[in-house]
C-alpha cells in the first residue's frame, strides 16, 4: 500500500492510465527497445484531500540537460509572465528598498527577466541544465538545482530572505512538498509571500482534461489541498486567484500564518470545492467514467477517418499528448506525424506511441484533412495563426471538453 506524500494516509487509485512512458521523452528509434515505462495511475488522499498519481518516475528521468520546454517559445505565456510579474511588484514589493524574489523552476527566465531588466536582484532555480543556460543567457541569474531547505540555507546565507517566491507549472511537478515548504519557510522574510500557480484540479474534473495527467504533475492541486498540505509548516493560504492558462490553472498565495488577513476569495473557492466534490471518491468514479467515455469517442473518430483514408495530423507534441496517445491507443496508422515547433523533437517519435515528430513546415505545406489539437490549451493562440488552415477546408479533432470535428 502506498501512502500519501502530504499526510501518510494509505492510498488507493482511483483509475488507471496503464503503463506509461516519460512524458517528454521523445526517443529516436534506436531508443526504442530500452524505453522505460511506469504505472500512471491516480488517487485521492481521504484525509488531506491531495491529488497525486500513485508512482513518479526517478526526477532525473524527467529533468536534465536536454529538457525539451522552453516557455518563451510560446507568446500568449510571455505575456501572461509579464502580467504576472507586474502584479508581484505592485501588490508585493513597491515598499521595499531593495527588494529580492527567488523563482523555483525559472525554466527558461521567461518570468524573471521582467524583474531582471528592472535591475531587482534576483535568483532563478532550475533543475534542467539546457534551461537554465538559456536563462542565465538572458542575464537572468540562474543556477541548476533542485530547490529544499539546504540550499534555501544557501541562498540566505549569500543574498539574505526573500521579498517574494514564485512558482509556475512547478510545484505539482516535486514529490517532496515538505521538503519545499521547509526551504520556503526559511528563505522567505516574515512578510514575505510565496506565489504559485498550477493546472486546476477542478477544472480537469470539470473538462474531463485527464491529458493534464502525467508523470511530471505528481499532485492535482485545489486549495483544500494547498491548504492541507501547507498549513502545517506555517504557510497560510490568503488568496486565490483563478488563470486561463494551461486549460485552467489556479494562482495560490500563501504567507507566514497570521502574518495577513486570508482574503474571501478563500473561503468562497473551499466552499465550491467541496460542493463540486473534489474532496469525495464518487466524484473521480465519475471522473474516471468520463475518461473512458473520451478515450471511446476519441478512437471511433479516429477509426473513422482512418478507414475514410483521410489524412490526420497531430498538432503540438506535448508532455499531455503523450497520455492521449498511450492511454487511447493511437498509433502512426491513426495519425500521420505530429507537427511541433520545438527543433530537439523534430525528427523524434512520441514515447510509447512512436509516432513520427515533424517541423511545422511539414504542416503548413502540405495540409492534412484533419488536424488532431493536442495543444488545445494553447486553443486561441493557435486558431490565431492557423486560419488559412481552417479556410482550406482543414478541420480540428477536439477532445476537450469532449470530442468533437470543427473547422
Amino acid at each position: 500500500m502506498t501512502a500519501c506524500r502530504i499526510c501518510q494516509t494509505p492510498l488507493e487509485p482511483f483509475m488507471t492510465f496503464g503503463k506509461m512512458p516519460i512524458a517528454n521523452g521523445f526517443l529516436s528509434k534506436e531508443e526504442f527497445a530500452g524505453e522505460y515505462f511506469f504505472e500512471l495511475a491516480p488517487a485521492l488522499c481521504a484525509k488531506c484531500k491531495m491529488v497525486q498519481i500513485i508512482e513518479q518516475p526517478d526526477p532525473d528521468r524527467m529533468f536534465h540537460d536536454h529538457y525539451p520546454f522552453f516557455t518563451s517559445s510560446s507568446h500568449y505565456m510571455t505575456l501572461h509572465f509579464k502580467k504576472f510579474a507586474e502584479q508581484i511588484l505592485q501588490d508585493n514589493l513597491s515598499q521595499s528598498a531593495d527588494p529580492f524574489v527567488v523563482e523555483l523552476g525559472c525554466n527558461d527566465g521567461v518570468l524573471l527577466q521582467n524583474f531582471a531588466n528592472r535591475g531587482i536582484r534576483h535568483l532563478g532555480i532550475e533543475p534542467s541544465a539546457n534551461v537554465a543556460a538559456a536563462a542565465n543567457k538572458k542575464g537572468v541569474r540562474t543556477v541548476t538545482d533542485f530547490f529544499n531547505e539546504g540550499l534555501a540555507k544557501k541562498i540566505v546565507a549569500e543574498d539574505g530572505q526573500a521579498d517574494a517566491i514564485m512558482a509556475a507549472n512547478v510545484m505539482c511537478h516535486i514529490p517532496d512538498l515538505a521538503s519545499v515548504a521547509q526551504g520556503v519557510g526559511r528563505l522567505l522574510k516574515n512578510d514575505g509571500v510565496f506565489i504559485f500557480e498550477d493546472p486546476y484540479l477542478g477544472d480537469i474534473v470539470e473538462k474531463t482534461s485527464y491529458d493534464q495527467i502525467y508523470d511530471e504533475h505528481v499532485f492535482l492541486f485545489c486549495g483544500l489541498s494547498v491548504s492541507n498540505a501547507f498549513s502545517p509548516y506555517g504557510l497560510q493560504l490568503i488568496d486565490v486567484i483563478p488563470q486561463v492558462t494551461h486549460g485552467g490553472s489556479m494562482r495560490y498565495v500563501l504567507a507566514p500564518t497570521g502574518s495577513r488577513q486570508a482574503k474571501p476569495s478563500v473561503e468562497l473557492l473551499l466552499e465550491r470545492e467541496r460542493q463540486q466534490g473534489l474532496d469525495r471518491p464518487e466524484t473521480f468514479k465519475k471522473f474516471r467514467e468520463n475518461c473512458e467515455k473520451s478515450r471511446r469517442d476519441l478512437l471511433a473518430v479516429l477509426n473513422d477517418l482512418r478507414q475514410k483514408g483521410k489524412r490526420v495530423v497531430g498538432y503540438g507534441a506535448t508532455s499531455k499528448s503523450t497520455t492521449v496517445i498511450n492511454y487511447c491507443g493511437i498509433t502512426p496508422e491513426h495519425i500521420e506525424f505530429i507537427s511541433d515547433t520545438t527543433p530537439d523533437k523534430q525528427g523524434k517519435f512520441t514515447p510509447g506511441g512512436h509516432i513520427p515528430v515533424k517541423p511545422y513546415a511539414d504542416f503548413k505545406n502540405t495540409y492534412p484533412d484533419y488536424a488532431l489539437l493536442f495543444a488545445w490549451n494553447h486553443q486561441v493562440e493557435i486558431m490565431e495563426k492557423e486560419g488559412e488552415f481552417s479556410a482550406s477546408g482543414g478541420k480540428w479533432i477536439n477532445f476537450v471538453p469532449k470530442v468533437e470535428i470543427s473547422k
